[in-house]
C-alpha cells in the first residue's frame, strides 16, 4: 500500500512543471492534435468550488494547465495574511486532482495574460463572476482563443469558508 501511495505521489509531482517547460510542453501537445486549456487562481483551501472549476475547465479541452499564483503574488493582490497554504502544497493538491495534466507557478501580481501568452491555449477558463470583459478576454482572443466562464458554486469560496470557520471556532464560550 505504501508503495501505491509512493508512485501516486511521484506520478502527481510530475504534473508540476517549471514555467520555462511550458512552451515545449504545449508545442508537443499542439503537434499531437490535442486542445490545451488553462486556467489560474491561488487555489487557497482547495473546496468544492475550485474541483468544480477545474472539472468544468478541462471538459473544455484535451489537457489543462493551471497556473498558480505564488505565495508573494497572493500576499500582493489578496492580503498580507494569505495565502493560508504554502505553494508547494498547494500545487500538490492540484496536481493530484485527475482533471488538471499540468500546474505551473507564476510570480506576477496578475498571472492571467502571462499564462494565456506562455501557453498560447485554445481555451482560457475564467469564473463567471470576472464576466465576459475581463481582462483576459482580450489577451486569449488575441492569440485567437476562447474564453469560457464557469458558473460559481454557490457558498463556496475560501474568504466564506474561513468566515465560517471562524464564526465557529471562534465563538466565546
Amino acid at each position: 500500500m505504501a508503495q501505491i501511495k509512493g508512485s501516486m505521489a511521484m506520478a502527481a509531482r510530475k504534473k508540476i512543471v517549471s514555467r520555462d517547460a511550458v512552451p515545449k510542453i504545449c508545442n508537443e501537445l499542439r503537434a499531437k492534435g490535442k486542445k490545451i486549456v488553462t486556467c489560474n487562481g491561488s487555489f487557497d483551501l482547495m473546496h468544492i468550488g475550485h474541483i468544480t472549476f477545474l472539472q468544468e475547465a478541462k471538459a473544455r479541452g484535451d489537457a489543462l494547465i493551471v497556473g498558480v499564483n505564488s505565495n508573494s503574488s497572493v500576499k500582493q493582490y489578496k492580503s498580507k495574511d494569505k495565502p493560508i497554504i504554502d505553494e508547494k502544497h498547494r500545487m500538490e493538491s492540484l496536481a493530484a486532482l485527475e482533471c488538471v495534466d499540468y500546474v505551473v507557478l507564476m510570480d506576477e501580481k496578475e498571472i492571467a495574460v502571462p499564462l494565456i501568452n506562455l501557453a498560447r491555449p485554445d481555451v482560457h477558463a475564467n469564473g463567471e463572476e470576472y464576466g465576459k470583459d475581463c481582462v483576459e478576454a482580450k489577451a486569449i482572443k488575441a492569440i485567437g482563443g476562447k474564453l469560457y466562464l464557469v458558473k460559481k458554486v454557490p457558498g463556496f469560496s475560501t474568504t466564506e469558508l474561513i468566515d465560517r470557520i471562524t464564526q465557529i471556532y471562534c465563538r466565546k464560550k
